[in-house]
């Protein structure tokens, strides 16, 4: 499964590290709120929609920071971008183990997400630029999949401080450890270059300011490509936030499961999602971006159908878990090459933050909608609505693009698409 690592050269297996190892960190860093919303409902009596809209905002700003890192990337560097959004997601979130009121963790949440977006958008493009185009797909859905490395660590770090710390010093610790990431931009500087296609694109004579950069994308001759783009991402990412978010609460105040507890189920269900993204970064190459969408898009929906909406036992949930990771998470794995390949490198990263980034925008209503809708019917019912809803979504919107499996991007200049 990993044979396909050796074939790589120096610089890509590389920036394949800087890449993984930036988004695994990033992932630790938001992943940490959710685990912290139950207490915060009981320490600061905060109801379930304004829990919520605290996720909605890191996500909503998280949307704003990929656009404009991307349009940044395209003009001063891929490299350069991913180390500053790293910097940045760790201050904001240390600093929000310091807040001691609603208003004030809402700012550092929405500072941390203009980080957490602008990541993703900086590494992702990257990424597809610098692999060659056989092992694309893998390459950038195994990065995808460190997500799972840095959600697994949170849950681990999630049992420990609140099985030795008191609840009211654990959420906060939480936090605070999330300033780590920054030690990690020591490497990139170090270790990583521009891709030679960014270089090559940028040498030739432009008259482009920024602002023309950000709104060519809206032009006629990528504007229906766009909103496409823009509404698989919103399917693939409504579905999983409103997975992800609750989820923990879910199964403390619903199913009554314990803290030690629900760290081991929602182990299983990242173990499942690591697995799922691995398996659908090989699934990619070999089927293509359209289908492995449609693939996961299907059964994300039959298994979060049945983990939400059927009445189960604790056990049958801990084995399903499993399969809920690996499809609601497996569904990623195409994101980032499909996005490369659809655009050219002239107004790739603008093209890829603002795709992805304004359909985690929508998506991340997913998280506020339910936490208000369960005032008025049960919490499982609310979450499964909201992801079965966003997987329809990717199924119809995906089928509209073109495939771009093994596309040469040092073709784009000449033929678009």
């Amino acid at each position: 499964m990993f044979g396909w690592l050796s074939e790589l050269n120096q610089r890509e297996r590389r920036t394949l590290l800087a890449s993984a190892g930036g988004w695994a960190l990033d992932a630790l860093d938001v992943q940490v709120y959710s685990f912290v919303i139950p207490t915060l409902i009981a320490t600061w009596g905060i109801t379930k929609g304004e829990a919520g809209l605290l996720g909605t905002s890191a996500l909503l700003f998280s949307a704003l920071g990929g656009w404009i890192t991307g349009v940044l990337c395209d003009h001063y560097g891929r490299v350069r971008m991913l180390q500053l959004t790293i910097l940045w997601f760790a201050a904001f979130t240390f600093a929000s183990g310091f807040t001691t009121s609603f208003s004030e963790l809402f700012v550092c949440r929405a500072l941390q997400g203009l980080g957490f977006g602008g990541e993703w958008a900086a590494g992702s493009v990257l990424m597809g630029e610098v692999i060659r185009a056989k092992y694309r797909g893998r390459a950038v859905g195994t990065v995808q999949a460190s997500l799972h490395i840095g959600w697994a660590g949170a849950a681990l770090l999630f049992t420990l401080f609140f099985t030795i710390l008191p609840a009211d010093i654990a959420w906060r610790a939480m936090f605070w450890i999330g300033i780590l990431p920054a030690l990690f931009v020591i490497f990139i500087r170090r270790a990583i270059t521009e891709p030679e296609i960014f270089d090559h694109a940028r040498a030739k004579p432009q008259a482009r300011s920024l602002l023309a950069r950000t709104v060519e994308i809206f032009s006629p001759v990528y504007l229906r490509r766009i909103v496409l783009c823009v509404l698989v991402a919103t399917g693939v990412q409504g579905g999983y936030y409103a997975l992800s978010t609750w989820l923990p609460t879910y199964l403390t105040t619903v199913r009554d499961l314990s803290v030690l507890s629900t760290g081991g189920y929602l182990l299983v269900v990242i173990v499942g999602a690591w697995c799922g993204c691995i398996s659908g970064a090989h699934l990619s190459d070999w089927i293509g971006r359209r289908r492995t969408f449609f693939v996961f898009a299907v059964a994300a929906s039959a298994i979060a159908y049945v983990y939400t909406q059927i009445p189960l036992n604790n056990a049958l949930m801990l084995v399903l878990g499993f399969p809920l990771g690996f499809c609601s998470n497996g569904i990623f794995a195409p994101m980032g090459p499909f996005l490369t390949e659809l655009f050219p490198t002239r107004v790739r990263g603008t093209a890829q933050g603002f795709c992805f980034n304004a359909g985690r925008a929508v998506g991340a209503l997913c998280p506020t909608l339910v936490g208000y809708l369960s005032a008025s019917m049960e919490l499982g019912r609310a979450i499964g609505v909201f992801a079965m809803s966003a997987y329809a979504l990717v199924v119809i919107a995906g089928f509209l693009l073109p495939e771009t499996k093994g596309r040469d991007l040092s073709l784009d200049e000449v033929a678009l698409w």
